[in-house]
């Protein structure tokens, strides 16, 4: 039997994966320029979005030049530190000339045959390590996932303004939720992220979530668009529909499918995200989910709400990705099957 080319596991590249091409070939262009101008970048989405994928696109197709180093920190270690010490261990000319000019004995990094005195500062130390990077020509890339507003990745972010503003060759990649991306940046100490270039991860193009279907699992294109269709061009919902019409023998849609689909998306992604919500939140969205677009009018004529105090919650349910407001007075959810999630979650 074949491998099933889709998946529902976060952060692995599936087989049946359809890239972001053109978001990613614009930052590998940004970064690949001579002089870059925007040395951070954000990616941001509601899970399962595919922002951790594009991130890792970017990782590979970048480490295919040798001019690239490339760090994965996690946001809830001390990533000073954490950098220096994956810069140690990623090339060898680092690790040499750390072992012979920089004593990072402190920190318990390298094997400390330097007479040198122990560096004190750890961010010192990472300014030391890229001026010698800087030296040999080449560039630092470093990726942050599930960036949140902690205090490692504050002082890490301060430490990078600084870098950045000394010629040193350091980047920045973050890829998270928006509501945590935009905490980041309202830190007054780090307004300079506002200038960062910012991707929301839009849907997948339906014509392409079709194409794939059909052409894998051998079904009539305008089946496959039925079926993408029902995806909303959510990534994670393309994967787990195309998991499962892959392992049914006829590949069509059917209610043990559909309930397999739906689980999915409860368990890995939509019982998260409700979590996350005020109870102001869950009451809007149980009369949004009602219709597949609802006039404004309408909900407040159904919550008996005032105008003024839905807008506020309006936009906080745009900017997690959970309704659509792009026509004026209309609203829309914005998540596959997001309806019957909600409405069975108001009747339990």
């Amino acid at each position: 039997m074949k491998k099933n080319p889709f998946a529902i596991n976060f952060g692995r590249v599936p087989l049946q994966y359809i890239s972001r091409d053109i978001l990613i070939d614009e930052i590998i262009d940004e970064l690949s320029g001579e002089y870059v101008q925007n040395p951070c970048f954000m990616l941001s989405g509601t899970r399962g979005s595919g922002k951790t994928v594009t991130m890792t696109s970017i990782e590979r197709k970048l480490a295919e030049s040798e001019e690239w180093i490339i760090i994965r920190l996690n946001p809830e270690r001390n990533m000073l530190e954490g950098l220096v010490a994956k810069l140690y261990d990623s090339k060898d000319f680092l690790t040499k000339f750390i072992d012979t000019g920089v004593n990072l004995s402190k920190f318990g990094i390298g094997v400390n045959i330097t007479s040198k005195s122990p560096v004190a500062d750890i961010e010192s130390a990472l300014e030391i390590i890229l001026k010698e990077i800087k030296k040999k020509k080449k560039r630092l890339l470093v990726t942050v996932d599930e960036v949140s507003n902690t205090a490692y990745m504050r002082e890490f972010a301060s430490s990078f303004q600084i870098m950045i503003r000394e010629e040193l060759p350091i980047y920045l990649i973050m890829a998270g939720l928006y509501e945590n991306i935009r905490s980041l940046e309202n830190e007054k100490n780090l307004t300079f992220l506002y200038r960062a270039l910012k991707y929301e991860m839009e849907p997948l193009n339906m014509t392409l979530i079709a194409d794939r279907y059909s052409k894998t699992m051998g079904i009539k294109q305008d089946t496959a668009m039925e079926y993408a269709l029902i995806t909303k061009g959510y990534p994670f919902a393309y994967q787990a529909l195309g998991k499962y019409l892959w392992e049914d023998d006829t590949h069509m849609i059917n209610n043990e499918i559909l309930a397999k689909f739906d689980e999915a998306l409860r368990h890995y992604v939509y019982e998260k995200i409700w979590s996350e919500l005020s109870p102001k939140d869950r009451w809007y969205m149980s009369f949004i989910v009602q219709k597949k677009e609802m006039h404004v009018a309408e909900i407040l004529e159904l919550a008996k709400e005032k105008k003024n105090e839905f807008s506020q919650y309006r936009a906080r349910l745009r900017d997690k990705g959970l309704i659509n407001t792009n026509t004026h007075w209309m609203v829309s959810f914005r998540l596959p099957r997001f309806d019957v999630f909600v409405k069975n979650e108001m009747n339990n």
